[in-house]
């Protein structure tokens, strides 16, 4: 099986038809019994529960007769949670807490290999080859399990974010995701 990415723009907790197809999106290749591994490293700890609730209702909203596991990875575990997890979902938040901790992991691209791989706001950010976060004030590279330049909470008024990844890698497409929306690549 191929590896499939998906990468959202931000806001994929709320509830919307927008955000029904992406979940429907993740799920719409695995088994009919499949393990889902929820990332929140992007996350405060005060904030983990809550927000693992919210992804885990999106889910289960999105779900048809799917039966789902769910886990909350882990950094001790989060190498043998990939191997055997269908698919794996990273939940916005810091982008560049979420980006130190997948850099210990060492080459994520072949570990995620023949996965199912959904990144929201910080998550489509640490995928991308390159980004730029409003809130971490700049361009940053990413993992590059995606090679793509993303800009997510897009708007009309980020023209000017968009001219600062011009520079960088100019041969790699532009990602622009608005709030809600996503994109599917594969590899």
């Amino acid at each position: 099986m191929k590896t499939k990415v998906l990468l959202h723009g931000g806001f994929a907790g709320h509830i919307n038809t927008q955000n029904d197809v992406f979940f429907k999106e993740i799920l719409k290749d695995v088994s009919n019994t499949t393990k889902v591994l929820l990332v929140l490293f992007a996350k405060s700890a005060d904030k983990v529960s809550v927000n693992r609730d919210e992804d885990i209702a999106q889910f289960e909203r999105n779900k048809g007769d799917k039966t789902i596991s769910y886990q909350l990875a882990d950094e001790e575990s989060f190498v043998e949670q990939v191997k055997t997890s269908d698919a794996i979902y990273f939940h916005g938040g810091d982008t560049l807490k979420l980006l130190d901790t997948l850099k210990k992991f060492g080459d994520l691209k072949e570990l995620f290999r023949g996965k199912i791989i959904a990144g929201e706001s910080a998550g489509a950010y640490v995928l991308s080859k390159y980004f730029h976060s409003e809130r971490a004030g700049g361009v940053f590279e990413g993992l590059g399990i995606v090679p793509v330049k993303t800009i997510c909470h897009y708007t009309e008024k980020s023209k000017d974010r968009e001219d600062l990844l011009k520079e960088c890698s100019p041969e790699l497409e532009t990602l622009l995701l608005p709030d809600y929306s996503y994109r599917v690549f594969s590899y």
